[in-house]
């Protein structure tokens, strides 16, 4: 197992749509997820997908730690995700990223999602979640398809260093402007 360099913003790697996992139970697949997850334990992140480390594949892992959610949630490894939301509602949230390191975003997503993959023993698995636990994997996945988290940013004045975060409210929700307004 090794710890593996993480790609930082600006690297094509982040930029391109990866492609899919033939198959999860492949030896080269396993090394991979092994050398993710020394990777993830080693830098302490609650994700990671492997477009971060240099690997333009369709694999993400995750997790909720105790106190960031509802429930804990044990490390997922998921090969080829699809998510789809469930319900119009959006939540509005802080996000970093290993990728984008030294700064936070406040940032929209689906409040509840449905996600479908692959697990390494070529399982499906399907839960429909909220709260942090479909923030992470949307924010995961977005890296399968080349999106950072400040692309999903209406708002860059809410793209803050994260020594500079004590100045921020608990959660500041920009005002929808009028052309969001109209497309609701």
């Amino acid at each position: 197992m090794a710890i593996l360099k993480i790609a930082r913003m600006g690297h094509p790697v982040l930029r391109q749509v990866a492609r899919d996992v033939p198959d999860p139970t492949l030896p080269e697949v396993l090394n991979l997820v092994g050398d993710m997850i020394e990777t993830l334990d080693d830098i302490g992140g609650a994700g990671l997908a492997a477009p971060q480390v240099h690997r333009s594949v369709r694999l993400v892992m995750f997790q909720v730690p105790p106190g960031r959610g509802h429930e804990e949630v044990p490390l997922t490894i998921l090969c080829n995700p699809v998510i789809e939301p469930v319900g119009d509602a959006i939540e509005w949230g802080w996000e970093g990223c290993l990728s984008v390191p030294g700064l936070r975003g406040l940032v929209p997503r689906p409040a509840s999602v449905r996600y479908r993959g692959q697990g390494l023993d070529g399982a499906m698995i399907d839960r429909t979640v909220s709260g942090f636990h479909a923030r992470v994997v949307q924010h995961e996945c977005d890296h399968l398809d080349g999106i950072l988290y400040p692309q999903r940013m209406p708002d860059l004045t809410r793209l803050v260093f994260e020594t500079e975060m004590r100045h921020q409210a608990p959660l500041e929700v920009p005002e929808p402007t009028e052309s969001e307004e109209q497309d609701q």
